[in-house]
């Protein structure tokens, strides 16, 4: 049977899209995400060598995230997203089979460029293939959905990590997480790409041009500098504040046992934002001010309340900041050319990485002095500033 174009084009687009979800899933369904710092710990390191293990992975997926998307433009973007899953699974496997700050380290250098590898290169292959196929309209709603997936995975990775590590220790936790990279790259075969690596005369070359190609497009084009811009704006300071949720949890009165079902709470509001992204998209810039403002003002009430029913308001506020990070990422494949797409959307998670360091040292002088409720709240001033920002814009634009 010969299939018609439109039909052709939604197999296509299926196959891409199943692909991308499970890939998503898979990515952050890792059991060791939530007990790592417990298999540090009981390795014997103390707080500043855990703390500087994370500086370690900070460091490394800041200097390699604009190279490795100028890579992902340079040769194929599918191999890069069957490499890095590998790579950090084998820095889980080292983490399990040589427990110590060495291989602890080493775990973290793979798994921080395994992650740069991938970022950049899975957008852009997304929406290149979504545009070649006619359907980059839907790439808002893809993203969303695919965003989803991994709120989900990370949700159900926190619910069986206690039992598996019950049951079998660190060993048991560390070999399904590895397993599960695996998956992960072994699904990213799946993807479809009709790009060809660009032309040249070596990967060198190819990565140079590359790397000047989408640098040169955000010098000169102003809407490519704002959405690049807009992106850490939107997705940096939520994104730090989920690592503090369960502090603030606590602060509300919610007992350890509790705090878990809460957490699951939170995500759930951001896993709904993922999910509703999509149709956020029809009402434009507007419609994008009207979640970050509407986003701060939610997080500032319900954190300053420090009661439960004021942390279904953070549930509220973290739907409407994810929402607004897939719209804002989504301004920025619509705005950028082809030829450096996965080089600037490299560049805007560069920009996410180095404010949310910053935000990470304001909220511990701010929390220290007056409590995490506070630091929510503060958090938030950005939003409702954003929000002002963009509806004060919008009448000279359309001008």
């Amino acid at each position: 049977m010969t299939l018609t174009p439109t039909r052709a084009v939604d197999v296509r687009v299926r196959r891409l899209t199943t692909t991308l979800y499970g890939y998503s899933f898979l990515e952050e369904f890792v059991l060791l995400y939530p007990v790592y710092a417990l298999l540090f710990s009981d390795a014997g390191l103390s707080v500043w060598q855990i703390s500087s293990l994370f500086a370690l992975w900070s460091v490394t997926a800041v200097v390699l995230e604009v190279p490795s998307g100028a890579w992902a433009d340079a040769v194929s973007r599918r191999l890069l997203l069957v490499i890095g899953p590998l790579l950090t699974g084998a820095g889980f496997a080292s983490w399990v089979l040589v427990p110590s700050y060495a291989a602890f380290a080493v775990g973290f250098v793979l798994w921080g460029i395994g992650g740069a590898l991938t970022s950049g290169a899975l957008e852009a292959l997304v929406y290149d293939e979504l545009e070649r196929s006619g359907a980059a309209d839907r790439y808002a709603r893809v993203l969303g959905r695919a965003r989803a997936a991994g709120l989900v995975a990370v949700m159900a990775a926190m619910g069986l990590a206690g039992p598996v590590l019950a049951w079998g220790g660190h060993a048991a936790v560390g070999a399904a997480s590895v397993l599960v990279c695996l998956l992960t790259s072994v699904t990213a075969l799946r993807f479809p790409e009709q790009r060809a690596a660009r032309a040249g005369t070596g990967v060198r070359r190819g990565w140079v041009a590359a790397l000047r190609a989408g640098l040169g497009e955000a010098r000169r084009d102003r809407s490519v500098r704002r959405a690049l811009l807009l992106v850490p704006a939107v997705a940096a300071v939520w994104g730090a504040l989920d690592e503090y949720t369960p502090l603030l949890v606590r602060e509300a009165g919610v007992g350890d046992a509790a705090v878990p079902g809460v957490l699951l709470v939170i995500w759930g509001g951001a896993t709904a934002g993922s999910l509703l992204a999509g149709e956020g998209e029809r009402f434009g810039t507007g419609g994008l001010a009207l979640l970050l403002g509407g986003g701060g003002l939610a997080l500032a009430v319900g954190a300053l309340g420090g009661t439960v029913v004021g942390l279904v308001l953070v549930a509220v506020a973290f739907g409407a900041f994810q929402a607004a990070t897939v719209l804002a990422e989504t301004r920025v494949q619509h705005r950028i050319e082809a030829t450096g797409r996965a080089t600037l959307t490299s560049v805007a998670g560069l920009g996410t990485e180095v404010v949310t360091l910053t935000v990470f040292a304001g909220y511990t002088v701010i929390a220290s002095g007056h409590g995490h409720g506070a630091a929510f709240a503060v958090a938030a001033v950005p939003y409702v500033v954003l929000a002002v920002g963009l509806t004060a814009a919008r009448p000279r634009r359309t001008a």
